[in-house]
């Protein structure tokens, strides 16, 4: 079998080094042969996703980088300021691969019959180190795909689906009967708005644009605010009013916008309260940030009572702490909707080399709404 093996897989890597310097490249490492219960994915479609980009381009400050290399070969630097230096410490000094999935052919196995079984399968993995041609990976790291799909639709099947799931599963698990959600016209927000159409549960949208809000309403959502309007507080409240919705999960991170949703939280509560109490309504809420594409400090003013709650959350650390039944119904509600539910829809498809051009890196470090790229290592 390893005389049929490519030999080496080329791969973006990331390094930063104690001088405080980003160092985005390519490179050819040696392709491992699969052990026992491990496959080699040629990987054929990786997405771009935000927690991606927090390895790849870290802390850096992106406005001073600058194009090396050649076109086949290209480079990017960055400088690194003091504040990104010290939260990236642990990392300094280390070239390190990127992508957390994708999907791709298993074009060798090893001899056990879980691993023979993928052989030959259009797979989804997620394992880490997904942007370069060849992966080898533990078969618990892979699903089968249904036949005829193809690496598009099958590479972004762990983050958004899975995250947008848990969501839902947490939201139940704490008690709670619906969710508001901000930068709701994203793939993962569509997603999850199809699930909570689907499942009956009231899920309140925020969004900032226009456009933002005919996505949404084109696949069904009934709840929508525009955080740019001059009547958003107003509106927000109201339709907290209306869905009962006590539990937020903000893809924004920094600036006012999740003490925005704890304070309009409160305020659906009081609207509700039969007697008035100087220490508020009592009712719990709850707002998880999970992404930061606002990087400045999180903003939490007065008013949002004496019963709020806010914290980080990811996807990771609540598979680590779910039954394996609920994971297994999560990954084979994923597969069964691939198609409708979790269909992902991408803005651009790009070579490894391309997604090294310093144009097409802030477009896609950009992380705008709606926008998404895949990255097709053996293009």
């Amino acid at each position: 079998m390893a005389d049929q093996l490519p030999e080496t897989s080329l791969q973006i890597r990331t390094l930063v080094t104690p001088e405080g310097k980003l160092e985005l490249s390519l490179e050819s490492a040696p392709v491992k042969v699969p052990g026992p219960d491990q496959v080699l994915v040629r990987v054929e479609g990786t997405p771009i996703n935000p927690s991606d980009l927090g390895l790849l381009v870290g802390g850096a400050d992106m406005s001073t980088a600058v194009q090396g290399g050649t076109k086949d070969s290209p480079t990017i630097s960055a400088d690194v300021p003091a504040g990104g230096l010290r939260a990236m410490k642990a990392r300094l000094g280390q070239s390190l691969g990127v992508g957390n999935e994708g999907a791709g052919t298993v074009i060798a196995a090893g001899d056990s019959p879980a691993a023979q079984a993928l052989l030959g399968k259009m797979v989804t993995c997620l394992g880490g180190n997904m942007y370069q041609e060849y992966r080898t990976l533990h078969v618990s790291q892979c699903m089968a795909l249904p036949d005829g799909t193809t690496a598009e639709q099958g590479a972004s099947c762990y983050v958004n689906p899975l995250t947008a799931l848990s969501f839902v599963e947490t939201m139940k698990a704490k008690g709670h009967s619906a969710l508001v959600h901000t930068a709701a016209a994203s793939n993962l927000g569509q997603m999850l708005n199809k699930i909570c159409l689907k499942d009956g549960v009231p899920i309140l949208n925020v969004v900032r644009k226009k456009e933002q809000e005919d996505i949404l309403r084109g696949i069904g959502a009934k709840h929508i605010v525009n955080s740019s309007s001059d009547t958003f507080m107003e509106d927000l409240i109201s339709g907290l009013v209306e869905t009962g919705a006590t539990m937020g999960f903000d893809a924004i991170g920094g600036g006012p916008l999740a003490g925005q949703l704890l304070i309009a939280m409160e305020a659906a509560a009081n609207r509700k309260m039969k007697e008035y109490s100087r220490y508020g309504s009592g009712t719990e809420t709850q707002v998880y940030i999970y992404g930061r594409l606002d990087m400045s400090p999180s903003i939490v003013p007065a008013g949002v009572g004496f019963a709020w709650n806010l914290s980080g959350y990811l996807l990771t650390p609540f598979l680590e702490k779910a039954a394996p039944e609920v994971r297994e119904r999560m990954h084979k509600r994923v597969i069964d909707e691939l198609n409708t539910t979790f269909a992902s829809h991408y803005t651009k498809t790009v070579s490894l080399a391309e997604a090294l051009d310093l144009e097409t890196l802030h477009a896609y470090n950009a992380k705008a709404t709606g926008e998404k790229y895949l990255i097709a290592p053996n293009a």
